[in-house]
């Protein structure tokens, strides 16, 4: 037969009692800092955060694409898997904490660059979240989206515009901005875009991207502040990065086969016709 100790009433406290225990004025638990009461950000002196260097392909041949599970519409139009998904997602959580420790814990403005900067961007504000919430009361972030295009097919136009998707530039004032973006090709683009949001006076802007490439031309102003890979030439897609809307949905980095490159473009075409007859058949109902 088992034995429980016998459980001995307990008397209720009185303001009395609370009284004399208490031994100073009771510290109320951490609060969200006001925009007023936040830190200023902390960036290295010594230029940007290293980045992981993805050597060339005749140096170092890429993965094979039997080594992963890929989507079986994509299978024959792939070389090499050039960045798998786990390194992906080790290299988005490394870039947040060298974020957080940057701003010190101050407010964050992000610019997510659609589309294709649509994936790494929610990755990267699910790990700041994480060393928000368990280091300081700020509020971490908050974030718009815009529209930078440049890109037909595989090459750059040079011709940057940038779109707002419901916000207004003007409201960048004074805050801290970071822009996310996927791929820095030329770097043309991004360094089109900076001096942009800079005309609407915020405290500072930032780039931050998942790859650049090592271009015969990079624009040579252009600094990318938080870079997860450095990318030999190649035309990359996959994780959310696209050719013609197409790879978006393919969790690895690959290298497309150039020999692939003309069934997506008559896909392309065949899918904006059937689009644009649907639209008039709509227009006539």
């Amino acid at each position: 037969i088992s034995e429980f100790p016998s459980r001995t009433r307990q008397r209720r406290r009185t303001p009395s009692d609370t009284a004399e225990t208490q031994v100073g004025p009771a510290t109320a638990g951490p609060s969200i800092m006001s925009l007023d009461e936040r830190s200023e950000p902390t960036f290295p002196a010594d230029g940007p955060r290293p980045c992981v260097v993805i050597p060339d392909v005749a140096d170092m041949p890429p993965y094979s694409l039997d080594m992963f599970a890929i989507p079986r519409q994509y299978q024959d139009d792939l070389e090499h898997v050039l960045i798998p998904s786990g390194m992906i997602q080790s290299r988005a959580e490394k870039l947040a904490e060298d974020i957080f420790h940057d701003y010190g814990g101050c407010m964050i403005h992000i610019l997510c660059c659609l589309k294709g900067g649509a994936a790494f961007f929610s990755d990267l504000i699910t790990y700041l979240k994480r060393f928000y919430s368990q280091r300081t009361p700020t509020v971490p972030f908050t974030f718009d989206f815009i529209k930078v295009s440049s890109y037909r097919g595989t090459e750059s136009t040079g011709n940057v515009k940038v779109h707002a998707t419901g916000m207004d530039f003007e409201a960048l004032k004074d805050k801290h901005v970071l822009i996310v973006e996927d791929i820095v090709d030329t770097g043309r683009t991004m360094a089109a875009v900076v001096p942009y949001l800079q005309q609407h006076g915020p405290a500072s802007v930032r780039v931050c991207s998942l790859l650049q490439k090592r271009v015969a031309e990079p624009a040579a102003h252009l600094v990318v502040h938080y870079l997860g890979f450095s990318v030999p030439d190649h035309f990359v897609v996959g994780y959310c990065i696209d050719y013609n809307e197409f790879f978006r949905d393919l969790d690895h980095i690959a290298i497309i086969s150039k020999t692939a490159l003309p069934k997506y473009d008559q896909l392309l075409s065949h899918h904006t016709a059937v689009t644009q007859e649907e639209r008039q058949a709509g227009a006539h109902i």
